[in-house]
């Protein structure tokens, strides 16, 4: 029997890449329909335009609908996908703009903008999570929502909802690596251990041989794991593993400030700038039905997205600089991506594809270190119904206080959410082992604290708030 799938942040820049992937996988994931949904209606309309665009060129039947309420978009859903961003890209914006002033690299998810995305973002996506779980017991929830770690944590821990975490930030650097050794990737694996945006691979095997030694040894080829210059590799030879391009904002994270201070920007304030011009034209596309036109626009801007990542935090750059002009990759047939991830996944729940993929889930007993009902980023192994973390062990030394550091950060920082209160806020903050200072988090308090903003209901990248207010400060 065909079944309906659900996005919840329909409104948000994914979309049409979720749209297209769930088209393209419509007959592995039985699907006939997907229903989005969005507190703003007029940007989410814009977005499943271009979804439908980029559905219909490639030939697929999916029926893509926009739903007016989260009850009518999860009732009877086998998936329900989540990426929400509460406070839009403004907050984003004013978050790391504040994290700069106070002394500390802007990142959205880790540190200090992580800590203030968070303090938004838990109660509402607890909310939705309990909503699905009440209407629709047995879908699985599948979050996109950031930071992916400490959200899967929240609702693992405050709903009955069946619920993992998803990111592409590992499976997109075992490409990297499989490309930079000139080896197709399924022949090569790699042993990943850690936390979301906190991971490390341990050891790299092609056809079965650990060659981890001759890539420490090549500064040309761990060079070429990341898209710009990030780690020393004297740094990376002394730790004995290939860190995940995160760990910048921890290892780096100085330099990281200074190139935000010679930059003059932040990550968020261009993306904020691309999102608006891209909204601009997508909306008189749609108007004008220009089917081709939209998809060729989306993909120039993901093009200039993907290619600038990185570009301000490492060299002090920009997403406008010419040399992004020349990126250019089909955003919606590339082997990686968040919206890659999530049909693999969905695909493997089904039984239709046993899949092995790195996602956010209860370590259940495969880390030694961590409690079994602590979320880790793991290799599991997926099938129908059914999803198995393979075991890891122990966390090696080099790693171990830093992943329990973050554990407990995360921890107050859901209490935190949750309480919506002051003290606890500032107590997660100083917990943080790239923050660690109490004099410095009364200010940053009241700084990222955006409007007053806690709770408010939000897709991916909507600026402003609407409905769903579950507190005030």
């Amino acid at each position: 029997m065909a079944s309906k799938l659900t996005y919840i942040g329909g409104g948000g820049v994914r979309t049409p890449l979720v749209v297209f992937g769930v088209g393209e996988a419509a007959k592995e994931l039985d699907a006939e329909e997907l229903v989005l949904y969005d507190p703003d209606a007029e940007r989410m309309k814009i977005m499943a335009a271009v979804g439908r665009a980029a559905v219909k060129m490639a030939g697929s039947n999916l029926k893509v609908r926009e739903a007016t309420s989260l009850a009518d978009a999860v009732d009877g859903s086998r998936f329900v996908m989540h990426s929400i961003r509460v406070g839009g890209i403004d907050a984003r914006m004013q978050d790391e703009a504040a994290c700069v002033r106070h002394g500390f690299c802007g990142q959205e998810t880790t540190g200090v903008g992580g800590a203030a995305m968070a303090f938004r973002t838990v109660p509402v996506s607890i909310r939705h999570a309990q909503e699905v779980a009440k209407r629709n017991p047995d879908a699985w929830f599948i979050s996109f929502t950031n930071p992916a770690g400490l959200i899967a944590q929240a609702i693992n821990d405050h709903t009955d909802a069946k619920a993992i975490g998803i990111c592409d930030t590992p499976n997109h650097m075992f490409h990297r690596i499989s490309r930079a050794l000139g080896v197709p990737y399924e022949q090569v694996e790699c042993d990943y251990v850690g936390l979301n945006h906190l991971g490390w691979i341990r050891k790299v095997t092609v056809n079965g041989e650990d060659i981890t030694p001759t890539i420490l040894a090549s500064d040309e080829l761990l060079s070429k794991f990341y898209a710009v210059p990030m780690f020393d590799p004297t740094m990376v030879r002394a730790l004995g593993m290939i860190p995940s391009e995160y760990l910048y904002f921890y290892y780096e994270r100085s330099k990281a400030l200074a190139m935000q201070k010679r930059s003059g920007t932040t990550r968020g304030a261009e993306i904020q700038k691309l999102n608006g011009e891209l909204l601009s034209d997508l909306a008189r596309l749609a108007s004008e039905d220009a089917t081709e036109k939209l998809v060729e626009r989306y993909s120039s801007y993901l093009n200039r997205r993907s290619g600038s990542y990185m570009r301000v935090e490492s060299k002090g750059g920009s997403a406008f600089d010419e040399v992004v002009d020349s990126m250019k990759w089909d955003p919606f047939r590339t082997a990686h991506g968040y919206h890659k991830v999530a049909i693999n996944v969905m695909s493997a729940l089904t039984g239709a594809k046993p899949a092995s993929c790195v996602l956010n889930v209860r370590s259940a007993g495969a880390i030694d270190d961590l409690d079994p009902n602590e979320v880790a980023e793991m290799q599991c192994e997926v099938t129908e119904n059914n999803i198995r973390p393979l075991p890891v062990g122990k966390l090696p030394d080099e790693v171990q206080g830093l992943i329990h550091s973050v554990k407990g950060y995360e921890r107050a920082a859901i209490k935190a959410a949750l309480a919506n209160e002051s003290v606890q806020r500032r107590k997660s903050l100083l917990l943080h082992p790239a923050i660690g200072e109490w004099g410095t988090t009364e200010g940053l308090d009241k700084d990222l604290l955006v409007g007053g903003v806690f709770g408010c209901d939000q897709s991916d990248d909507v600026g402003g708030c609407s409905d769903h207010v579950v507190g005030t400060p």
